[in-house]
């Protein structure tokens, strides 16, 4: 099962999303209280300024939190799960009311309500340089049949895109060259039933910079950027692409990489910050220049993903749809980003 996955960085919270997460855990959903129990490194962000702007954050161990997801909610009463591929909605003669869903396989679940939480899969396409896939995420298909269904039905259906940094190989890294960005002591859990959190031996993160070369070779290559592209869906304003800042920015002459493990006994690191859809020969390139990142290896490169959201006009507070009653929209669908937008809207959905 890919629920519990988390699409992008293994981590929840920070500023303007730390708090969403209480939100959710005071409304009984799980999102803190399994972070507590798969994450690797704990801070609260802003710390000195007030509590209104602060933002605690936590790093998390990416099959750690898929299991504990996965394992509380096959313990819950009553709630079946059923792996499949929606393909199209089952609706009223009238098109007003919905009455279920229709799998690709043909079978149909009925329901009074349904929720559409699609994420980058309702009609992801992934942009390498100049390679497409059609994906919602990197190996994983998208979904077209349903996006074909809300056009169909006359919803406003528009674009936008997101992205993701390489993955990097940790023993090639040198990260003894770099700053040490150590979590808080004692960690302070997201949950309020919580006194402490599961994983005692929490994880170091490392903060680098990019620097001149590297932006050179950025600036070098721009006609090559699916990001850079008129052609291209916008993106959020602030979690712009490594193109996106060198160019924006122009005046700095670095900008910040943290790099991030994604487990405890993963290779994995996640460099933040440095989201980018170019070749992934010139990927190489800029990796390599950055301090402490000169003999690093690719595990996978980047990339920028455009998918289908529905304007959000179309829905009212209660996240329904004005023109089909039952029918609910949460997460990515309504133009959000982030797990944790998601979450507590997937709570209020319904």
């Amino acid at each position: 099962l890919t629920v519990g996955v988390m699409s992008c960085n293994p981590s929840i919270g920070g500023v303007g999303k730390g708090h969403l997460v209480r939100e959710i855990d005071a409304l009984h959903g799980l999102m803190g209280r399994i972070i507590d129990e798969a994450g690797i490194q704990f801070k609260v962000l802003n710390r000195s300024k007030g509590p209104a702007v602060q933002g605690p954050r936590a790093q998390a161990d990416r099959e750690i939190y898929r299991t504990k997801i996965q394992q509380e909610l096959a313990s819950i009463e009553n709630l079946d799960i059923f792996e499949g591929a929606v393909e199209d909605l089952n609706l009223t003669n009238d098109f007003k009311q919905t009455r279920g869903i229709i799998l690709e396989n043909g079978d149909i679940i009925r329901s009074s309500k349904v929720i559409i939480t699609t994420g980058t899969f309702l009609g992801g396409l992934i942009h390498i340089g100049d390679k497409k896939y059609i994906a919602g995420r990197i190996g994983e298909d998208a979904s077209y049949g349903l996006s074909k269904t809300l056009r169909n039905l006359n919803f406003s259906i528009q674009r936008l895109k997101t992205g993701t940094p390489p993955r990097l190989f940790a023993p090639s890294i040198d990260f003894s060259s770099l700053e040490i960005q150590v979590g808080d002591n004692p960690p302070q859990p997201f949950s309020f039933i919580n006194e402490t959190v599961a994983i005692k031996d929490q994880r170091n993160c490392y903060l680098t910079y990019t620097n001149e070369r590297t932006h050179k070779i950025v600036l070098e290559n721009t006609d090559k950027s699916p990001n850079l592209s008129s052609d291209m869906a916008q993106g959020p304003r602030y979690c712009p692409s490594l193109e996106l800042k060198v160019i924006r920015f122009a005046q700095r002459n670095r900008h910040q990489v943290w790099l991030e493990p994604e487990g405890l006994n993963s290779d994995v690191i996640y460099p933040n910050g440095i989201s980018v859809s170019l070749p992934e020969e010139i990927q190489i390139q800029i990796i390599q220049s950055i301090k402490g990142l000169e003999n690093c290896q690719i595990l996978r490169p980047g990339y920028a993903v455009e998918y289908d959201y529905v304007d959000p006009r179309e829905i009212k507070l209660s996240l329904e749809t004005h023109k089909i009653e039952g029918l609910y929209l949460a997460g990515q669908i309504n133009g959000t980003t982030g797990y944790e937008e998601a979450g507590a809207q997937g709570l209020i959905a319904g």
